[in-house]
């Protein structure tokens, strides 16, 4: 599940669908387990930034998670379009009613900070509960086994 792409920057080069962010997360369906993370898209020109760490402004370590990094041109400058995220623990997210900001930094020396608001986390977190209401976990699915034999 997503949650609607904000912008961290302008559209690089006008194109609409760079330099926004957005929560997304994940259910397994057979265990029920939820993987949230902040993904963010990230397009400029010049040095590649490598995006390698994600810590909360307020403190606190996340883990960061390397997407994909391509090069988008270096026949006058190099530009580069960076894909990555930070893992964020469920309890982050329902004990953050009013948002919080991220601190990504690169090998660089740069860093960014990205605000998340506290509307997109409900949000994200009531699609969340619903799609975990509609789905059985595997404790409470029926067994793809075949049902024993009837005694005989």
């Amino acid at each position: 599940m997503t949650g609607p792409r904000l912008r961290h920057a302008d559209p690089f080069l006008g194109i609409a669908a760079t330099n926004f962010y957005l929560l997304r997360s994940f259910i397994d369906t057979r265990t029920g387990e939820t993987v949230h993370q902040l993904y963010v898209e990230d397009s400029y020109p010049g040095a590649e930034r490598n995006w390698n760490a994600a810590r909360l402004a307020s403190g606190g370590g996340l883990r960061f998670v390397t997407i994909s990094k391509n090069e988008i041109t270096c026949e006058l400058n190099c530009s580069y379009a960076e894909e990555f995220a930070a893992s964020l623990p469920e309890p982050l997210l329902r004990g953050s009613a009013q948002g919080f900001t991220i601190v990504f930094t690169a090998r660089s020396g740069i860093e960014k900070m990205i605000v998340v608001p506290g509307d997109a986390i409900a949000k994200q977190l009531a699609a969340v509960d619903q799609a975990r209401a509609a789905r059985p976990t595997a404790a409470a699915a029926p067994s793809a086994a075949p049902p024993p034999a009837p005694p005989r």
